[in-house]
């Protein structure tokens, strides 16, 4: 009896996971429409010890040779996957909506995962991720393996969900939680929106990024709450026409362009917009971080604007000997960098700071209207080194001299 029980329960997940709705538009025929399994109130759930990875893989590989428009539901209840990778190029007709209602939950053991990522996708074409659902990576089970403090040369843990080589993505509504390693990491991407996530873990949670963006064009961040324990958001190299509106960041480390250098023959960064987002409670506000690099490469025509600070440690930041104990100058060029409309409250007296490279100063760094206040009603002042900067309209901190 017990056999048949848990035989059915896992039959009842295939068949919800494998064809819960399958939408298909077009010819009006017979055998199209929607195919559902059994209705539960708190959907499906696994019996102990029983992976679902295969279920999830084979309701992806018949809804990607579909012929035709196609929707996978992952109903309400909790699913506990490893690894797991879903692989385009796609036969179905653009868009493909995975639509996650329940709560997927990693397995907690570093062992388990060989790749970048919990959860992949990769060469997909036209995905639309959606649902409310939440992606839960049980990060809490493995920071303690995160080395990366003290070795600069460390692995790092799996991101939550890992997107690669995709084109016109929307991810839209989902919750992202305790992330082994990044939450979000986009790359190698073209047209990808990600629109009203909820990305949380403790403030204490190590390299936890929010989004991590690489070598990625046309890329926009809009209307999204993040938490964590690193960057918010880390726009790495390669990124370009990046636009970030209406993120709500902290706790965190704040929203950065870097780090950069840290790998022999980076892509330049250009073209990112970060725009009326409000920093709260973080370690640094709005920051470029480099490495001394072992070539060069450039940061340039990047705009922080309509920005809200409410107790933020170092608000405006550009580090060019970020974690290193090497003298050698940074060969990063950072050039064309705005700052307007900044305003707010700093925890620190050094409101302003701008350590560029001896060798590469920083060019045409303006501020435009900054009003930052200390937030015991100190003096704020500015630092700068190696930097050539113009201001106009308000300024306090006042101007470097």
């Amino acid at each position: 009896m017990a056999i048949r029980r848990t035989a059915s329960t896992i039959v009842v997940l295939v068949l919800c996971l494998a064809l819960v709705s399958c939408e298909a538009f077009g010819g009006g025929g017979r055998g199209h429409g929607r195919v559902a399994g059994p209705r539960r109130p708190a959907g499906p759930r696994l019996p102990a010890g029983v992976g679902v990875e295969k279920a999830f893989i084979q309701t992806w590989t018949a809804a990607c040779n579909y012929n035709g428009r196609v929707r996978i539901v992952v109903p309400l209840g909790v699913y506990k996957l490893s690894e797991t990778v879903f692989q385009g190029p796609c036969k179905c007709q653009a868009p493909i909506t995975f639509q996650v209602m329940g709560t997927l939950k990693a397995v907690a053991d570093v062992s388990e995962y060989s790749g970048s990522g919990w959860i992949t996708f990769d060469g997909i074409t036209g995905l639309i991720l959606t649902g409310g659902g939440t992606f839960d990576g049980q990060g809490q089970a493995v920071w303690k393996y995160n080395d990366c403090k003290e070795n600069p040369n460390c692995v790092h843990l799996p991101a939550a969900i890992y997107f690669s080589q995709m084109k016109d993505t929307i991810i839209r509504g989902i919750n992202l939680v305790n992330s082994m390693g990044f939450h979000m990491h986009i790359t190698n991407s073209y047209l990808f929106r990600a629109i009203g996530l909820h990305i949380t873990s403790p403030a204490d949670s190590p390299n936890t990024d929010g989004m991590h963006i690489s070598k990625s064009n046309l890329v926009r961040i809009v209307r999204n709450v993040i938490r964590t324990g690193d960057d918010c958001i880390s726009i790495g190299q390669g990124a370009t026409n990046v636009n970030i509106t209406k993120v709500t960041c902290g706790p965190g480390h704040g929203i950065s362009v870097g780090s950069l250098g840290k790998l022999p023959n980076e892509m330049d960064v250009t073209g990112i917009i970060v725009r009326n987002c409000t920093l709260v409670g973080t370690t640094n506000g709005l920051r470029i971080k480099t490495y001394p690099a072992k070539t060069p490469s450039r940061a340039s025509g990047i705009l922080f604007s309509n920005i809200v600070m409410n107790n933020v440690q170092n608000p405006i930041i550009i580090d060019q000997g970020y974690h290193t104990r090497s003298t050698k100058p940074s060969l990063i060029k950072i050039s064309d960098v705005n700052f307007e409309n900044i305003r707010g409250t700093s925890m620190s007296a050094v409101a302003v700071n701008l350590m560029c490279s001896s060798i590469n100063p920083c060019q045409n760094v303006r501020f435009n209207n900054v009003n930052l206040k200390h937030s015991r009603n100190l003096r704020l002042t500015s630092t700068c080194v190696n930097a050539r900067v113009g201001y106009s309209g308000f300024q306090y901190p006042p101007p470097c001299r």
